[in-house]
């Protein structure tokens, strides 16, 4: 009990109602709580006696109070002490018990009030249970009396009613399996009427919904929607067949029956999947058809093969058909992928017509719904362009790709350039793009067909250069370039070309597309017949000449001025300038100037040759190609440069080439030509045919882009005099070098528009530096004729044997200027008799003139500088031997003014001229040699040069030669 109120006690403020439940204690009588309210006590203390309890007398129930005092005895028990502890423990009891007794009489009248209304509620429910009995029994009565005879009745007339209704669900129920059979066997799968099956199994669901308390509803709503998902996948597959063939009604009826179904976006990414399996299956399945046609009865399993594994085992017999049906079939997706985009472009541009028509804000949900599946299928769609054509150009590239296309056909080859350009043409269309995949793997296959066929053409040219005999190949006055099969592509831009972005807006716009074109039937990759022109070359003249006409022409007098050209009856004409000198010449003369031209007929036809002919047509084929592939220009402009040099370098090689003349110091190859000539060699020409393959790999790999140097036919003779030492073969070739040099010219703005703009120095620096050289070539290769046609040496011998120390001015030239003069007739002789056969053109013979004179004129100063002893009457023989000279060979050619005439003069002049006057001349004309500065001093020493002065002038003459040991 005790332990209990401590307990209690623990928190003061804590009521009676919160103590645990104390049954086993007895309440004390107001006699023990008198008697513990006697005691007195300080409240204070008596407070601090209950908080000085340990703690432990306040735990739980179990807690062991004698145990625990009975521990905390010491081990020597002092009595003292056990009766003061027992003191103190009786304190804290007395504390405890009259702090109980104060608790309990607080809480007394609550505690008799609670129990009276416990007797009150007591009272209360036996008379409840009174009153229940009395209601059961006047219940028992009503049930007795009404229930069982009116209520009966009543309840019967409903279950009848319900009854009835039950019938009418079940005739219902009756009707919607009988339409679900009819969905599933009649209806959708033959007619293919998808909407309509959609809007009456949609209405049987709606109808089963409201039946739905009923278990049988729960298996016709399953087998309802086992329909609507079979009707789903048919939609789909209906929805793929779209992507072949596209039809206008069909694909109506199935976006019809996606929009009941809710499901317009997901139409729209179901489209473009199937869009994507198409284009896989079409050319898995064109490829596959060709493979196994080809492979015969073989047992390869090619169905197990993949795409790219495939496309290897195309035979070359079959690349081409192959390639055009492939593209053919995925011109059918993209041509149905565009009309889909029609169709709905047309359908939106409908629906937003009638909604504007019946906008009465009635319906504002639904428009906002239908506007947002109009926007993202637009945007799918939109989307969609640049997938499916990065799909087809990536089929494309593989098949492409799979094949070795290096040992095509030229034909063949430009065929495919031809199908894969109108691919790129119809993706530009398509989408917009550039095509890049395509651009990319055709340029590779273009790269590596063309540099095994330039190479391959590059040893036939060599092959013809080696069998060319150089003779003319007749062709019309009216030839051109344009008249070739191989530039007929060039006719249609013959015009200044305009591109499309800086056409006229008319004429974009009325541009037609190929989707336009062939959007009704037809296809762009047909394969047309290969047809040529109905007009066939008609390049060649018959025997050189236009007409017998024109041959009786060829060599008729001069003496009418009716076949003179009006250019020509004018007084003569400067070609620099064109402009006219104040003085006139004679009638002779203009006869003269007319027979310098060596013409073979009055028509200047071309001079070219057969190897002429096949390299302008190699031309054509490149620019053809180049043409149809734009990537691959740089390439093919870089290998026609090649063919322009490899023919260059022949010509210098069979007829330029001659160091014992080249050491002249003439000029005669300029140091543009010079380098030309080098970069050639160095880059094109293989001169190690013969050394042994020891070299390094990349030294092999450089040799393979090189092609030897070609040999001069046995049959081509160069070293005959009554030849002219091959002039006439000289003439041909250098002259068809300048005719080809005419004709890349002529084609320059061409390739300068195709040529990339980081590419396009390299066409400028070809044209600067290597076909504006041609001409110049003239020089190193009628300089050898020139060189050769006159006795120079039998010149010097007569010049020898002239005495110049005479003391008389002499009246009569020497012979030796008869002996040249005749020398120089004999050469116009031969040059005429050569021009029967070639028609030797003005700067051609000008050139050749102009050589032979500059030869004469130095032989002549050679001839002065031999001269061991001199008069001044022999200078003046010397003068009046030149001056007779040319006197007589302006008579025979019409070059004016003379080549090199100052330069004999001032040689013979400078043999007067003083001490002082001398070595200032001497360190102005370096053009002379040292031999001839020595012999022009030693011949003045004794006249008007002393010793010392000789010795100065030697010295001056050493000083200026010595750079040049």
């Amino acid at each position: 009990t005790i332990k209990i109120l401590l307990k209690g006690l623990r928190s003061p403020q804590e009521s009676v109602h919160d103590l645990s439940p104390i049954e086993s204690f007895r309440i004390p009588t107001k006699e023990d709580l008198r008697e513990l309210r006697e005691e007195p006590t300080d409240p204070q203390a008596q407070q601090e006696i209950i908080n000085s309890i340990e703690e432990v007398y306040f735990s739980n129930d179990s807690f062991d109070i004698v145990k625990y005092e009975l521990e905390r005895l010491p081990p020597v028990l002092s009595l003292q002490e056990l009766e003061e502890y027992r003191d103190k423990l009786k304190q804290q009891q007395a504390a405890v018990s009259k702090k109980v007794a104060d608790l309990i009489l607080e809480k007394q009248p609550a505690y008799v009030q609670e129990l009276e209304r416990v007797t009150s509620l007591q009272t209360g429910l036996q008379l409840a249970a009174v009153i229940c009995t009395n209601g059961r029994r006047h219940l028992n009565i009503a049930k007795e009396g009404f229930t069982q005879t009116s209520l009966g009745l009543l309840a019967n007339q409903r279950k009848r009613q319900l009854l009835i209704g039950l019938l009418k669900s079940l005739r219902t129920i009756k009707t919607l399996v009988c339409t679900v059979v009819f969905l599933s066997i009649v209806f959708y799968p033959k007619e293919e009427d998808y909407p309509g099956a959609i809007q009456l199994c949609l209405e049987c669901q709606k109808a089963a919904s409201t039946f739905k308390h009923y278990s049988c509803i729960s298996e016709l709503n399953s087998k309802l929607q086992d329909t609507l998902e079979q009707i789903e996948e048919q939609l789909d597959v209906a929805l793929s067949k779209i992507c072949k063939n596209f039809d206008i009604s069909h694909y109506t009826k199935v976006q019809q029956a996606y929009r009941l179904l809710g499901k317009t976006q997901t139409a729209m990414d179901q489209l473009h999947m199937h869009f994507t399996q198409a284009i896989h299956n079409t050319v898995f399945q064109v490829v596959l058809g060709y493979v196994e046609l080809c492979a015969g009865n073989t047992d390869t399993k090619f169905q197990k093969l993949q795409y790219k594994d495939l496309c290897t085992h195309i035979t070359s017999d079959s690349y081409i058909p192959c390639l055009a049906d492939l593209c053919k079939a995925l011109w059918e997706v993209m041509l149905s992928y565009y009309r889909t985009m029609q169709w709905h472009e047309n359908h939106d541009q409908d629906e937003a017509a009638a909604v504007s028509s019946v906008s009465d804000g009635s319906n504002v949900i639904g428009t906002e719904e239908n506007s947002f599946d109009r926007s993202y299928v637009k945007k799918k769609l939109e989307h969609g362009l640049s997938r499916i054509w990065q799909d087809v150009q990536l089929k494309v590239k593989t098949y492409l790709l799979g094949t070795d296309l290096s040992n095509f056909k030229y034909d063949d080859f430009i065929f495919v350039l031809d199908v894969i350009s109108r691919l790129m043409q119809v993706g530009e269309e398509f989408c917009g793009s550039k095509s890049e995949v395509l651009q990319e793997s055709i340029r590779k296959q273009s790269v590596n067909y063309f540099k095994t066929y330039h190479r391959t053409r590059l040893e036939e040219l060599r092959m013809f250069f080696e069998n060319e005999t150089w003779e003319l190949c007749p062709v019309k006055s009216s030839f051109s370039i344009l008249q070739l099969h191989e530039f007929k592509f060039m006719e249609q831009s013959r015009s200044p070309s305009v591109s499309p972005s800086k056409q006229p807006a008319s004429v974009i716009s009325t541009t037609v597309t190929l989707f336009e074109q062939y959007c009704n039937g037809g296809n762009p990759f047909e394969i047309q017949a290969d047809s040529k022109d109905d007009e066939t070359e008609d390049v060649l003249a018959s025997n050189g000449y236009e007409s017998d006409e024109q041959e009786k022409s060829a060599y008729q007098e001069y003496d009418s001025d009716s076949d003179v050209p009006e250019e020509l009856k004018r007084d003569y004409v400067d070609e620099q300038t064109g402009d006219a000198p104040v003085k006139s010449i004679s009638r002779e003369t203009l006869r003269s100037r007319k027979r310098s031209d060596y013409n073979l007929n009055k028509v200047n036809a071309p001079i070219l040759t057969n190897t002429t002919l096949n390299v302008i047509r190699l031309v054509g084929k490149y620019m053809q190609m180049m043409n149809i592939l734009k990537p691959i220009a740089f390439d093919v402009i870089h290998f026609m440069s090649q063919l322009f040099d490899y023919y260059l370098y022949a010509v210098y090689t069979f007829f330029g080439r001659n160091d014992t003349f080249e050491s002249t110091g003439l000029g005669l190859s300029s140091s543009r030509l010079r380098t030309t000539l080098n970069r050639i060699q160095e880059s094109l020409i293989d001169l190690e045919v013969s050394a042994d393959a020891t070299g390094t790999l990349t030294a092999a790999e450089e040799r393979k882009e090189k092609v030897p140097s070609p040999h001069l036919s046995h049959l081509v003779v160069l070293t005959s005099g009554s030849s002219l030492y091959g002039l006439a073969e000289r003439v041909v070739a250098t002259e068809s070098l300048v005719f080809l040099a005419e004709q890349f010219e002529f084609l320059q703005p061409h390739l300068d528009a195709v040529m990339p703009a980081a590419k396009k120095p390299f066409l400028q620096q070809f044209y600067s530096q290597t076909v504006s050289t041609a001409s110049e070539l003239r020089k190193p290769v009628y300089w050898i004729v020139a060189a050769k046609a006159i006795d120079y040496e039998q010149m010097l011998l007569l010049m020898a044997n002239v005495k110049w120390d005479v003391k008389e001015i002499m009246s009569q030239h020497n012979i030796y200027v008869d002996a040249l003069l005749k020398e120089f007739e004999e050469f116009n002789r031969r040059l005429n008799e050569v021009s029967k056969r070639v028609r030797i053109p003005l700067p051609v013979s000008n050139i050749l003139w102009e050589h032979c004179i500059r030869l004469a004129n130095r032989t002549l100063v050679e001839g002065y500088a031999n001269v061991k002893k001199c008069s001044n009457e022999g200078r003046a023989l010397m003068q009046l031997d030149f001056q007779q000279f040319l006197m007589k060979l302006e008579k025979l050619t019409d070059i004016r003014p003379i080549p090199d005439k100052e330069f004999v003069e001032t040689y013979i002049k400078a043999y007067y001229l003083t001490e002082n006057d001398m070595e200032r001349w001497i360190k102005e004309h370096r053009e002379y040699s040292a031999k001839q500065l020595t012999n022009l001093v030693n011949v003045c020493l004794g006249s008007h040069i002393n010793k010392k002065a000789r010795q100065k002038l030697l010295a001056a003459i050493d000083d200026i030669d010595r750079p040049k040991r």
